[in-house]
């Protein structure tokens, strides 16, 4: 059957384009440009918050735990803790509080460091200080109830309606500070971005393998019904041919009797 071989051409390259398709679905999902991305931000030197990003401009992938400096003041009024956080095996809080850059006046959220409750949590430092630490894209809005003075997430869309003034579109978490204070909570090393599998790419991937074995499938579903169908007609073809005539019986066919 020479057009199910034109067919099974089509498929195969169907095939071998769904999967390279999930292939690269899943190359997605491995997020490999953004770990580069992230070891490349990391590498870099410290750089003044000023010189990578304005206040309200969107956040860039290749700032993704970028190390910044930068120096103003801290706003005690606007701390805030978020819950449900984990260091070293323990949970705990964030301690987010406002940072008012000398440079420009525009507010960083800076997760000051980690405690195990609230009540460990205490002010920021007052006066003049230099934070350096990496910088991380705001998070989603998280639908817990949360106590006053408590954020469910690092939500920048809820902090710009909070907090005074101009806000950056980023957090920073704060590593190292001048003058360094004697106590304080505990630093968190800045995270890196979401270089783990993206389970809606993995599935995407999957699915595509399924479109690939599924065209093999149907192809073979094809080549098998037409094989029956070919079968069929000639079974009837067959039965419908007339075969050797019945013997005649002696008398009926005007032969002599001799007995």
């Amino acid at each position: 059957m020479p057009r199910f071989l034109g067919l099974l051409g089509l498929a195969l390259v169907l095939c071998a384009t769904f999967v390279w398709l999930g292939r690269w679905q899943l190359g997605v999902a491995e997020s490999t440009a953004q770990r580069d991305a992230v070891a490349a931000a990391r590498s870099q030197a410290p750089a003044e918050l000023t010189t990578l990003l304005r206040p309200h401009e969107p956040f860039r992938g290749d700032l993704s735990s970028r190390p910044f400096v930068a120096t103003g003041h801290y706003v005690a009024q606007g701390q805030l803790l978020v819950p449900g956080r984990r260091l070293e095996g323990r949970t705990g809080l964030w301690v987010l509080t406002p940072f008012v850059l000398d440079r420009g006046g525009a507010t960083l959220p800076v997760v000051r460091g980690f405690v195990p409750d609230a009540d460990s949590a205490g002010p920021p430092p007052q006066g003049t200080v230099t934070i350096q630490g990496g910088l991380a894209p705001g998070e989603s809005p998280s639908p817990d109830p949360v106590p006053p003075g408590q954020i469910g997430s690092v939500d920048l869309s809820l902090l710009v309606n909070t907090w005074p003034g101009d806000l950056y579109n980023a957090f920073g978490f704060v590593e190292s500070q001048t003058p360094a204070t004697a106590s304080g909570p505990t630093p968190v090393p800045t995270p890196l971005g979401d270089t783990g599998v993206q389970w809606r790419n993995a599935a995407y991937a999957v699915q595509w393998w399924v479109f690939a074995a599924f065209t093999l499938w149907m192809w073979g579903r094809m080549v098998r019904d037409e094989t029956r169908r070919v079968r069929a007609e000639a079974a009837t073809v067959t039965a419908g041919e007339p075969g050797d005539k019945e013997p005649v019986a002696a008398g009926d066919n005007g032969g002599r009797d001799d007995a």
